[in-house]
């Protein structure tokens, strides 16, 4: 059973903690955070605390010498308890790779085996349609921009909160894609509101995260829609204010992400609010008024002028022709300027 897409591990952790369990979890790809979660979970339900002493086996790939290690304990029985587990971080620093496949062919029915192959997948097709035919296959990848209001709206869901889209977007904005940081925040927001308190707002997002309501990307983006002028100035103002709060190339992608979407609007057969959505894959119709407002506000050709002004000052960010003395507040007050003119 192969797993390769970041948005199927709800259906992997669902099996394991109904105890419908895989003899073999091969978990690699550059994101640690699902890797990390499925391996917990597997390790919080295969065996109960008193079966853990003599079946739980856990090794880190810097103390490995190969996998031949890996398949000896692989291979061992369970004492007491109707199986074992074997989990193996940090795998990539794991030598010959090449023998788990002995291991594979028969693997025991009564060992769960968990290999961590963190920052990266293993490339050869012959060990993984082995490893597929016996267990699961996950990679494990990094998530777009676009993913993560998504993800910030399951996570809360799962703790029977809801967010507004709002308070969402203003997390994904100021906190990115780092998954491990952005469960923290969303922890602790949790933990600061109480459990009588069930829907997140904007404002428990300024006052336990510490980023402004007001003064976001979020902000900085409808306020470029409408051509509130006086409004897009305020938050650059901010922006240059707070720069480490606010960085550039975030900013830049935000609008990037929005201005590319926008363009596909003009295009899009139905431009009705279900249309869009449907055409955008967006999570829903009100995200698609600011894509009508835009193309109110901003033809086609407007468009393709932004995203090339865009393309050429994350350039500039980056110090592909940029003058020396420019700070990125300058830069963004000149970007401003340029796309609402």
């Amino acid at each position: 059973m192969a797993k390769k897409d970041t948005n199927l591990y709800l259906e992997i952790l669902k099996d394991v903690r109904n105890k419908n369990f895989k003899p073999v979890y091969f978990l690699m790809g550059e994101e640690s955070y699902f890797i990390d979660l499925i391996t917990d979970a597997i390790i919080e339900n295969a065996l109960t605390d008193d079966e853990r002493d003599f079946n739980q086996t856990i090794m880190y790939g810097a103390d490995i010498d190969n996998y031949g290690t890996v398949v000896n304990a692989a291979k061992r029985y369970p004492m007491m308890a109707p199986r074992q587990l074997v989990v193996v971080k940090e795998a990539q620093q794991v030598a010959n790779i090449e023998l788990l496949s002995f291991y594979l062919k028969q693997p025991l029915a009564s060992t769960i085996l968990v290999i961590n192959h963190k920052h990266g997948v293993v490339k050869g097709k012959k060990l993984l349609s082995e490893i597929e035919q016996v267990g699961v296959l996950y990679e494990s990848k990094k998530l777009y921009d676009n993913q993560l209001p998504a993800f910030i709206n399951n996570y809360v869901a799962a703790s029977g909160r809801t967010i507004e889209n709002k308070a969402m977007q203003m997390i994904a904005d100021y906190i990115g894609s780092d998954l491990n940081r952005l469960t923290s925040e969303l922890d602790k927001l949790r933990i600061s509101m109480g459990e009588d308190k069930t829907r997140i707002t904007p404002e428990d997002v300024e006052r336990n995260i510490g980023v402004s309501k007001d003064f976001n990307n979020f902000e900085l983006l409808n306020a470029i829609v409408t051509r509130n002028v006086f409004k897009a100035n305020q938050i650059v103002n901010y922006f240059e204010r707070n720069p480490k709060n606010n960085p550039f190339i975030v900013t830049i992608s935000v609008l990037f992400g929005f201005f590319s979407n926008l363009m596909l609007a003009f295009f899009a057969a139905d431009k009705s609010e279900q249309g869009l959505m449907q055409e955008l894959k967006l999570r829903s119709t009100f995200q698609s008024r600011d894509y009508i407002i835009a193309m109110r506000n901003y033809n086609a050709f407007k468009c393709i002028d932004i995203i090339a002004l865009l393309r050429q000052y994350d350039a500039r960010s980056k110090g592909i022709g940029a003058t020396s003395n420019t700070t990125e507040g300058e830069m963004l007050r000149e970007l401003v300027f340029k796309i609402m003119h």
